[in-house]
C-alpha cells in the first residue's frame, strides 16, 4: 500500500512540519501539494522534491510540488517545459505557469505498479480587461490548462493502458447548480473531460470525509461533497465547501480509495484539509 496526501498548503511553514511528523509515523509516503512554494531549508535532506523542474516560476509565489516522504517509494519530477509538439522523455509542456506538477512515483517494494503522480491547482484567472467584467475570475480557465497538459500522457483509447493519479485543489464544485460561486455550465465541461481522458473521479464523497454541518453553496441540498475548505471567517466545524478531488485511470482506479481528513481534531494547518489517498500496490 503507497499512502498519498494530498494538500494545498497555502505556503504556509507548518504543513510541512507536519508532513514531516506523518513521514515519520509511517503515515504517508508522497504528498501531492498546492501553493506549496519550496520546503524549509532544515527539511530539505528528509523530503524528496525535484524543486529545479519548472521552466518559470517567475509570475507566481507559489506552486504544486509533487515530494516523497518515505524510503518505499522513488520519486522522479518531470522537467517543465513549454507545451511543443514533441517532449523528451523526462519532461512535460506546461502551459499554465503553477498549475501542476507530475512525477513518477515508483514504489520500490513493486518497480512494475508504478505510475504519474499529478498535483493540480486550477488557479482564479480574470477576465481579459477588454470584457469590462467585474467576475473575480474563472478556474476553469486552468483546469482546462491542466487537462490540456495532461492529455500527452495519454496515448491510447484504452485508458487502462496508462496508470495516472491526479489530485488537487480545482477551485469549483463539484455537482454545482448555480451561482454566485460557480459557473456551472462552464465547470460541467470539466468534469466531462475529465472522462473523456479516461480518469474516474474518485471524489472523496460522503461517507468518507465529515458532511457539511452547514449548506454548502451553489449545489444541490442533497450533495454528498465533503468540505476540503475554510474561509478566513470559518473554523473547521464550520467549512462547507469541497474544491480538493482526485481522479484516477479507469481501471487503475479500482486500486485507489480517497478520504477527506476534514475532522475538526484532524483538520490541520491549512486553510485546506488534507486528502488521504491509499494506492493497492499488491
Amino acid at each position: 500500500m503507497i499512502r498519498l496526501v494530498s494538500w494545498n498548503i497555502d505556503k504556509r511553514v507548518k504543513p510541512w512540519r507536519d508532513l514531516k511528523k506523518m513521514a515519520h509515523r509511517k503515515e504517508v509516503d508522497v504528498a501531492l501539494l498546492q501553493e506549496a512554494g519550496s520546503p524549509p531549508g532544515d527539511l530539505a535532506h528528509m523530503i524528496q522534491v525535484e524543486d529545479d523542474v519548472f521552466w518559470s516560476r517567475h509570475l507566481h509565489d507559489r506552486w504544486p510540488l509533487v515530494a516523497g516522504l518515505s524510503d518505499r517509494v522513488k520519486v522522479e519530477g518531470f522537467r517543465q517545459v513549454p507545451p511543443t509538439s514533441e517532449l523528451g522523455e523526462g519532461e512535460i509542456g506546461v502551459s499554465g505557469i503553477g498549475t501542476m506538477a507530475v512525477a513518477k512515483t515508483t514504489p520500490l517494494s513493486r518497480p512494475e505498479e508504478e505510475f504519474l503522480a499529478v498535483s493540480m491547482y486550477a488557479r482564479w484567472m480574470k477576465p481579459h480587461p477588454s470584457t469590462r467584467s467585474v467576475w473575480k475570475g474563472a478556474s476553469d480557465v486552468s483546469a482546462h490548462r491542466i487537462l490540456s497538459d495532461l492529455s500527452a500522457f495519454v496515448g491510447h483509447s484504452d485508458p487502462e493502458k496508462h496508470r495516472i493519479l491526479a489530485a488537487g485543489d480545482l477551485n469549483m464544485f463539484y455537482g454545482a447548480t448555480c451561482g454566485p460561486l460557480s459557473l456551472p455550465e462552464r465547470e460541467r465541461t470539466v468534469w466531462s473531460r475529465f472522462k473523456a481522458l479516461g480518469l474516474e473521479f474518485l471524489g472523496p464523497q460522503a461517507p468518507d470525509g465529515r458532511p457539511a454541518a452547514v449548506r454548502q453553496p451553489d449545489v444541490d441540498a442533497n450533495t454528498r461533497n465533503v468540505p476540503t475548505c475554510r474561509t478566513r471567517q470559518q473554523s473547521p466545524a464550520e467549512a462547507n465547501r469541497q474544491l480538493d478531488y482526485v481522479f484516477a485511470s479507469r481501471g487503475f482506479h479500482e486500486l485507489v480509495t480517497t478520504r477527506a481528513l476534514n475532522g475538526i481534531d484532524e483538520w490541520g494547518s491549512s486553510d485546506h484539509c488534507r486528502i488521504l489517498i491509499e494506492v493497492d500496490t499488491g
